[in-house]
């Protein structure tokens, strides 16, 4: 792999720890406060997966189709998802999630088979 195509997945996958929280962390820690506080602490969050994502999308897009990232930035979702759901939100995991992650690894093969990152 490229020296682009690793700055885009490191990027996306902090770009991702930092979104995962901001989008279920407030689940967990701030499930007795109203709503809006949670929206505002998420969106606080969010700030800095953008810091992320938006140069690991750019940097991207030099070497990759816009289809090709948007299923590589799924896939690493998914890979700092689980941790996430499984140490963090402490929710058992299951079978299906195996079946789920093959799927995506399945349209990665299908994304990239034909027109690899270069």
């Amino acid at each position: 792999m490229n020296a682009v195509l690793w700055k885009t997945i490191l990027l996306l996958t902090a770009s991702n720890v930092f979104m995962t929280f901001a989008w279920y962390a407030h689940l967990k820690n701030l499930s007795d406060r109203p709503w809006y506080i949670a929206a505002l602490a998420s969106w606080a969050i969010a700030l800095f997966e953008y810091l992320l994502q938006v140069p690991a999308n750019r940097a991207g897009y030099t070497t990759l189709s816009l289809p090709q990232l948007k299923i590589l930035q799924e896939a690493i979702a998914l890979i700092v998802f689980v941790p996430f759901s499984v140490w963090y939100m402490k929710q058992p995991i299951k079978l299906d999630y195996l079946w789920a992650s093959l799927c995506v690894v399945g349209a990665l093969y299908f994304m990239f088979r034909s027109h690899p990152a270069t």
